[in-house]
């Protein structure tokens, strides 16, 4: 870690913050007023946990700036998850007996459209002694500071990786009070901290990395955040998308992206993503898929190395070898990333009003 730099920006921050004070007592009173709230959830409360509550619970989230129509996106996530496994997985994420790193994993593995950033929030502000923040600035101010191991993509941060920076964020706390910078009390203030001081160079800090899976459970996070990547981006350009939908007799696929075209009916793209598994498999998903009318597209997504393999062998189905489309899954997370960023600076202009994100 780069400590000349963390302890220079200390002293600026601290410098800032005496003379905006008024502004930084105002964030501080705010950001108490989130903990409040959430830790309002007990468990009771989460395992009766009504939809109206959950909306309640997420709308306000910063990670959720990027969506004016809120409604639209958390009524996704209970359609594609149910509330009965919402509220289980809520009280074990927050009230579990496990390691953190295993009801992280849990709640990863088994919750779809609800990734890092919504859930490092929710946990964040439930106890902002023991869980950090992380989202792209968190991501910018460490790559900053110069710390070791950082996950440069959510779809490769599990639980014990999502534990070691909670360590970190602990150490930078505790560092920051001995040497007698009261502000940074919690990770929650921490998070104000980076904000204010760490996000120079941010372009050039926050370079992409390829996404490489090794384990398992890394392919299966990698499978489930492009899955939910996908959906995202298609609802941001205004499609009507979708999770594990079915589509045709025998083809349930990962995603998918709907829109009605005046008279003309409904037109239906597909995605199949692939970071393990049977390249026949995924192939005849999609040949299953074509048997759809509506369906004008289908693309399969995965790494550059498999997307030649699955090229490879589909050359030999006349049926979709001209109309299968290939799509790098490290390419939708950065297409990802810049629309939710455009978003997020649209969103913030106001030009829509409050009544009609619901």
């Amino acid at each position: 870690m780069n400590d000349t730099l963390y302890n220079n920006s200390l002293k600026n921050y601290h410098k800032w913050a005496i003379e905006n004070k008024k502004q930084v007592e105002a964030v501080f009173r705010e950001r108490a007023s989130m903990c409040e709230e959430m830790q309002a959830y007990t468990q009771e409360k989460l395992e009766n946990l009504a939809e109206d509550e959950f909306f309640d619970m997420i709308a306000p989230l910063w990670a959720m700036a990027i969506w004016g129509n809120k409604k639209y996106y958390i009524d996704n996530i209970i359609e594609s998850n149910g509330m009965p496994l919402i509220r289980q997985q809520l009280c074990n994420l927050f009230y579990g007996k496990t390691s953190l790193a295993s009801r992280w994993d849990d709640f990863r593995s088994n919750i779809k459209g609800i990734g890092p950033a919504i859930m490092s929030e929710l946990l964040n502000k439930f106890n902002p002694d023991e869980f950090i923040l992380w989202n792209k600035k968190s991501l910018t101010a460490f790559l900053v500071l110069e710390i070791d191991k950082i996950p440069k993509y959510n779809a490769s941060l599990d639980g014990k990786r999502y534990e070691y920076l909670c360590q970190i964020g602990k150490m930078l706390v505790k560092d920051a009070k001995e040497k007698g910078f009261s502000e940074i009390e919690d990770l929650l203030a921490l998070d104000y901290f980076i904000w204010q001081e760490l996000q120079i160079s941010a372009e050039e800090q926050n370079s992409h990395e390829e996404v490489k899976p090794e384990t398992d459970k890394q392919k299966l996070f990698v499978h489930n955040d492009v899955r939910d990547r996908i959906r995202d981006i298609g609802e941001l350009l205004g499609f009507k998308a979708s999770v594990e939908t079915p589509v045709a007799e025998g083809a349930r696929v990962d995603a998918i992206w709907e829109v009605s075209v005046g008279n003309m009916g409904r037109i239906t793209y597909v995605f199949e993503v692939q970071t393990s598994g049977s390249i026949d498999s995924l192939l005849l998903n999609l040949m299953k898929a074509k048997n759809n009318p509506s369906v004008q597209g289908i693309v399969a997504v995965s790494d550059a190395t498999q997307l030649e393999k699955i090229k490879k062998e589909a050359a030999s189905l006349k049926d979709i070898r001209e109309q299968i489309k290939y799509w790098d899954y490290n390419d939708v997370l950065k297409v990802y990333d810049a629309l939710s960023s455009a978003y997020e600076s649209i969103n913030l202009l106001g030009l829509v009003p409050d009544g009609l994100k619901k």
